[in-house]
Order: structure tokens, then C-alpha cells, then sequence
């Protein structure tokens, strides 16, 4: 899945900040590197589903994104944070 755009939020870039400590800019570093992507529920919207994308940014951190697949090739994320372990896991078999 490629992702060539990303739009934002207000509330979700301050929940991000606030809550799990995750700036846009690793968000951004996220979606737009070659993550570990999977499906995670159907969307409301046709063709519009959920998914999580994991990855291991330049600072060491380990994150899972969680974002809305849009129309071509945007991605609307909805929730960031570290991954727990089995998501390390995850990551570490499908990488």
C-alpha cells in the first residue's frame, strides 16, 4: 500500500501529542516509509477501511499508526502510540 498524502485533524494531532507523546512528524515518518501495514476493520464509507501501520522510526521508537485508507493514496490517521509487545512481535515476523 502506498500512501502519498496525509491529512490531518486538529483534535487527533493533539490527542497524538498529549495522550501517547507522538509528534506528526513521526506520524508522517510512519505512513510515509515502508511500514508493516494490515487491515484492522471494514469502514463505515465504502472502500474506506482501518488499518495499522508499524514501523521502527530513525529514533528507535517502535509505533503503530492507526489510519483510515481515502481515496488515491491519502491516509486520514485516527490514533498513534508505541506498539506493546506482541505488536513488536507482529512487526518483527512480517517485516
Amino acid at each position: 500500500m502506498r500512501i502519498t498524502d496525509i491529512i490531518w485533524k486538529e483534535h487527533i494531532i493533539e490527542k497524538n501529542a498529549l495522550k501517547h507523546d507522538v509528534s506528526v512528524a513521526e506520524v508522517e515518518e510512519v505512513l510515509l516509509s515502508e511500514p508493516v501495514v494490515r487491515k484492522i476493520a471494514k469502514g463505515y464509507v465504502y472502500g474506506e477501511n482501518v488499518y495499522a501501520a508499524l514501523a521502527q522510526i530513525r529514533s528507535g521508537r517502535y509505533l503503530i499508526v492507526f489510519f483510515i485508507k481515502k481515496k488515491r493514496g491519502m491516509a486520514l490517521p485516527i490514533s498513534a502510540r508505541n506498539m506493546d509487545y506482541a505488536e513488536k512481535k507482529y512487526y518483527a515476523r512480517h517485516r
